[in-house]
């Protein structure tokens, strides 16, 4: 028996008094691992103390708490090896300090980064897997990877460089990532290991020299090298490791900490990498596409009296820009922070970072196939540069924009769009204000070289983001031939002369009908009075009325011509009407045409108003197709928006072909988990998939798989007539130029050969599954040399 004072409410007193405590021990393991997060995670930042003094007392916190936390700190400094690339030399330090304090800590992450290097190779993970590299070459600087047992894994990395049967964009990889590594370690590799880094440069060398750059063309933002070189990223890296080398290996932009701890990280023991077998290759990989460098200024644009901008080969440039590069990659979600971090980087008194970061941005935005964000994002990141630096930022973005509009005739189509549509956005944000007057003379060329036709397109842009008296104000006088018409309606049946043309007297009707907000069959009433002017040649079993669908599109737009949300609205109280009459492709190329009639003088709205019908299914993407092709619209083929269509038509497309495929695979994995949970009885099913009424059946599965077959079909269908419509009007070209012996490389060409190749590379995910069947119908080896090669870069960019 107890001899214990008893107590009233002795049990729950007990019992709280130990939740409590269980609480406390809670909440104060967790402010601990709150408290080591933050230490680890913002090491060096915002620190009067010297960054060695703050990794030494670092390393002597986690040593303390490594007994308890060993798991906590194990996680975090790997984490921090991947998501913040740019602090690499800091957390090798780090794992450097730890090794010589702790030797079984240091085994214990090595192997946690090999860990992480092989699950990024396998799955697809690129970017980590080259930061996971690199972090662990430069481990070898902090003497806890031992070096030979590194070599050994890049070499093997380089065997895979010389795998047959596979593609090249794999091969490109893994030499880039070994070369990304080099000006980390390859000081440190020089002085203990000089004879295997030379055999393994030498094997780069010769796998360099086998490489195919076919695709190299395709990617380049400018058709000639003059000014500045424009050469393939790994030929760049290449070059500049090279120069790298002849230097000794020295640096300047790298920070090393390590070096202050030189005598205390000699002595520790280092560990050996394991052997690792790389994934072999697997047609499910998505491997990064290769690039082409950008280059925009050199040392002579920069102001004298300034830092001196690195040479385009100098191995500092390439770790400046892949610094910029990582920053925008960290932060690209939060412009405003981005744009703080930009500003503050790091020996930013060295060179001229202003110029370096409008350069990165620039190439980032003009990035080929597709930039990595939004269009937007750029634009928007530009602004918030110009805010913090008012000083200097605007007038280094006023310079590039300058040198852009001059080398603008040699730019890719692609890069086209996109500097208009940017500097279309910047202009909106700074109230207009532009040095006009600098422009004027080009306005005299041609009104299809790219500098006339781009001064027209961006005041079309702006327009969109204000007002037609607005812009008319911003501009000189001289510029009354690129001015846009006042986006106003074009109504041909209230128009002068129009009582001569069939069907007004039932437009009027009809107008008046709609006004008093008539049903859609009221509407079909008046629309019967109307004959079809077909019957006189396919007689009464005419398959669509062309004077019917044009009186009721252009009455029913122009009553809806106040807004977008007017027009949406008229779409859809009469959208039986519109399939009734739209049933097949010719009757929706007469729409097309009578929508383009009345708004001819507003592209947007012709851009929008195709958009909204096709998300509702009223018009096929094979109609806009041909229509965008027809000869009605040759005088508008070479217009930015017209092209907006095309692509925005062949998204609709692939978005609906990706939705089909995703739902069919959804649909499978609950079929087979109810197939599989079926022997477990109704319960255990119902806890797998959810709802007994969710579950889909043989029968809808099959269904799904005919409407995904379908949708296929019709996507490679729409890529057929797009790339046959190329081929037959650049053929017609050609072949007319040779027969009346005049220069075939017009301004003309220059464009519809860039769209061409700017269709290829915008949508080359999807144009990629039907490679093969483009091949083998259309771009045959009896074309012309000059569409074929564009078929061809294309191939090899995603071979």
């Amino acid at each position: 028996m107890s001899r214990r004072r008893p107590y009233p409410n002795d049990d729950d007193d007990g019992y709280d008094r130990f939740c409590r405590s269980k609480r406390r021990r809670v909440s104060e393991d967790q402010e601990m691992e709150e408290h080591l997060e933050t230490l680890i995670y913002t090491i060096g930042e915002k620190s009067k103390a010297s960054l060695e003094s703050n990794l030494e007392g670092l390393a002597s916190v986690l040593e303390a708490y490594l007994s308890k936390y060993r798991n906590k700190v194990l996680r975090l400094l790997t984490d921090c090896a991947v998501k913040l690339p740019e602090k690499c030399t800091t957390y090798t330090t780090i794992a450097g300090l730890m090794n010589a304090k702790n030797y079984n800590f240091g085994g214990e992450f090595v192997e946690q980064m090999v860990r992480i290097f092989k699950e990024a190779l396998k799955s697809c993970n690129w970017d980590t897997a080259r930061y996971t590299l690199r972090f662990l070459a430069d481990l070898v600087n902090c003497h806890v990877v031992d070096a030979n047992s590194l070599l050994k894994l890049l070499e093997s990395m380089l065997d895979v460089a010389k795998e047959d049967g596979v593609p090249d964009v794999r091969r490109s990889w893994f030499i880039y990532a070994v070369l990304y590594c080099l000006p980390w370690v390859g000081r440190e590799l020089y002085e203990k290991r000089e004879s295997q880094l030379d055999m393994l440069l030498t094997t780069i060398g010769v796998l360099l020299n086998k490489r195919s750059k076919k695709h190299v063309p395709a990617l380049r933002v400018w058709t000639i090298d003059v000014p500045h070189t424009q050469e393939e990223y790994l030929d760049c890296l290449w070059e500049q490791i090279r120069k790298l080398r002849q230097d000794n290996w020295q640096e300047k932009h790298i920070p090393r900490p390590y070096l202050a701890f030189d005598s205390v990280l000699c002595e520790a023991l280092q560990h050996s990498l394991p052997t690792l077998l790389i994934p072999p290759h697997d047609d499910s990989y998505v491997y990064p596409k290769p690039t082409v460098i950008f280059r925009m200024f050199d040392y002579t644009d920069c102001p004298e009296r300034g830092p001196v901008l690195p040479g385009a080969h100098s191995i500092e440039r390439f770790l400046i820009e892949e610094h910029l590069h990582q920053i925008i990659e960290n932060y690209h979600a939060e412009r405003k922070e981005c744009a703080t971090h930009l500003i503050e980087f790091p020996y930013k008194s060295n060179i001229p970072l202003e110029y370096c970061i409008v350069e990165v941005i620039f190439a980032e935005l003009f990035n080929l196939p597709q930039p990595r964000y939004l269009e937007l994002f750029y634009g928007s990141l530009f602004i918030e540069l110009s805010k913090l630096q008012t000083s200097k930022m605007p007038q280094v973005l006023a310079q590039a924009t300058e040198i852009l509009f001059l080398r603008i005739e040699t730019m890719n189509t692609a890069c086209f769009d996109r500097f208009v549509t940017w500097f279309g956005y910047h202009l909106s944000n700074f109230q207009y204000r532009w040095s006009w007057e600098d422009w004027e003379e080009c306005l005299k060329l041609d009104h299809e070289h790219p500098r006339p036709k781009f001064i027209k397109e961006v005041l079309l842009k702006t327009m969109r983001l204000s007002y037609h008296q607005r812009i008319r104000d911003i501009v000189p006088r001289s510029y009354e031939c690129v001015l846009p018409p006042r986006p106003d309606p074009f109504y041909k049946y209230t128009a002068e002369g129009s009582s001569s043309l069939p069907g007004t007297q039932v437009a009027q009707q009809l107008m008046t009908a709609i006004k008093n907000r008539c049903s859609p069959e009221d509407l079909l009433a008046i629309l019967k009075e109307l004959p079809n002017p077909l019957e006189d040649d396919e007689g009464p079993e005419a398959r669509y009325n062309p004077l019917k669908i044009d009186v009721f599109v252009q009455t029913l737009f122009f009553l809806g011509s106040k807004s977008f949300s007017h027009s949406f609205a008229a779409i859809g109280k009469f959208n039986q009407v519109f399939k009734l009459l739209a049933d097949g492709e010719e009757a929706q190329l007469c729409i097309l045409r009578s929508i383009y009639e009345l708004w001819r003088n507003h592209q947007q709205m012709v851009c929008v108003l195709i958009d909204k019908m096709l998300k509702i299914q009223l018009l096929e993407c094979s109609a806009v197709a041909n229509w965008i092709f027809s000869k009605e619209m040759s005088h508008d083929f070479t217009k930015l928006y017209i092209w907006e269509i095309l692509h925005l038509t062949i998204n609709k497309m692939s978005k609906y072909v990706s939705r089909l495929s995703r739902e069919l695979s959804e649909a499978r994995e609950k079929l087979a988990r109810s197939g599989a949970g079926s022997s477990s009885g109704d319960e255990s099913d119902d806890s797998l998939t959810g709802r007994g009424d969710d579950k889909p059946t043989e029968e809808m599965v099959e269904r799904m798989e005919e409407r995904l077959e379908t949708a296929q079909g019709d996507q490679k269908n729409l890529f057929l007539i797009i790339f046959q419509r190329f081929i037959m009007i650049l053929s017609e070209h050609l072949v007319r130029c040779d027969t009346d012996n005049k220069e075939f490389d017009n301004y003309w060409y220059r464009w519809t050969i860039g769209r061409l190749q700017h269709v290829f590379l915008a949508h080359h995910e999807q144009v990629q599954k039907y490679s093969s069947t483009l091949e083998t119908l259309l771009f045959t080896q009896d074309l012309d040399p000059h569409i074929l090669d564009v078929f061809h870069q294309f191939v090899a960019l995603c071979s």
